[in-house]
């Protein structure tokens, strides 16, 4: 009986050893990674910190909420103009490029349209391309006066000169909607796939149409993966920089400017301020889990089962 017990024992321990040799390069790669440059992110913030050496600097010290208050009385009020600009990506990527993400995958996959598999190429490979490469891209078909968007106007309007519109984050919106949407087809499009083509044949048997079809059975079988799309969406929004960095750099006057792009001006450009970069950046990541919050407790209210 004991050599049993034993045997067990032996066997436990063999699982748990094996357990922790397989979960302990993930669990240290997450602490290097993003556990200690977060709190280490959170510290500084907190902090009077000038640059130089960080360890074994004695002239370090305790600044609390400073940063955060500098923050938010900075001059020109830059952070309610980047921080209304990152929620206007997060609504765009939330209800315009999961919606529009979803209806595509929608009407490939009943195949609705012939050449399936030619749109659905098309449809994603803006995803393929760089965000630098799109920003460039766009730059030079639509800003300036070299654009070829005004050289197409002057052959109709010869003197017609390039004007910034009162809303210049509009282009882009418009840009990052067609530049991300495909990520949305495929995802939807391989979970709509695992949906039992019975299940949809038998409600049009019982004489469903097909929105009652994708309102009443596909929707609610994709509740999860919705909820999985919208955090995708506002974590990405949240840390828009490469694309606008080059198609904007922020302007004109901090218009266009969010966050992220906020933070890099602020720890890179003219009089490095990193106690309240690393302030933009805490913000950034509590205004992220707020949002995700919301999004799943409206899932856990609202959304169905899988």
């Amino acid at each position: 009986m004991s050599e049993k017990k034993g045997q067990v024992l032996t066997s436990r321990g063999e699982q748990i050893f094996a357990y922790i040799i397989l979960v302990m390069p993930a669990v240290l790669l997450y602490f290097l990674v993003v556990a200690f440059p977060t709190v280490f992110s959170v510290v500084i913030s907190l902090s009077n910190y000038k640059g130089g050496k960080v360890f074994g600097n004695t002239n370090i010290g305790f600044a609390g909420l400073k940063s955060y208050r500098d923050m938010l009385t900075y001059p020109g009020g830059p952070f309610y103009v980047a921080l209304k600009n990152n929620l206007l990506i997060v609504l765009m990527s939330v209800f315009g490029q999961i919606p529009l993400g979803f209806i595509l995958a929608y009407i490939l996959s009943r195949k609705l349209i012939k050449g399936v598999d030619f749109f659905q190429t098309v449809i994603y490979l803006p995803n393929i391309i760089t965000p630098v490469i799109i920003g460039i891209l766009f730059k030079a078909l639509y800003q300036g006066n070299n654009s070829l968007f005004m050289e197409i106007t002057r052959i109709f309007k010869p003197d017609a000169q390039f004007v910034i519109g009162k809303q210049p984050m509009v282009p882009v919106l418009l840009v990052m909607l067609w530049m991300y949407t495909g990520m949305y087809v495929i995802i939807f499009l391989a979970n709509i796939q695992r949906i039992d083509v019975s299940i949809i044949e038998a409600t049009k048997i019982d004489g469903a149409t097909e929105i009652q079809s994708l309102w009443y059975v596909i929707l609610p079988a994709l509740s999860g993966v919705i909820v999985t799309s919208a955090i995708l969406a506002i974590s990405g929004s949240l840390k828009s920089f490469d694309l606008l960095y080059v198609m904007t750099g922020g302007g004109p006057a901090g218009q266009t400017s969010v966050l992220s792009l906020f933070m890099f001006d602020r720890a890179f450009k003219t009089s490095p301020n990193y106690p309240l970069a690393n302030a933009i950046s805490t913000v950034m990541v509590i205004i992220s889990f707020m949002l995700i919050a919301v999004t799943q407790l409206a899932e856990k209210k609202f959304g169905g089962k899988e």
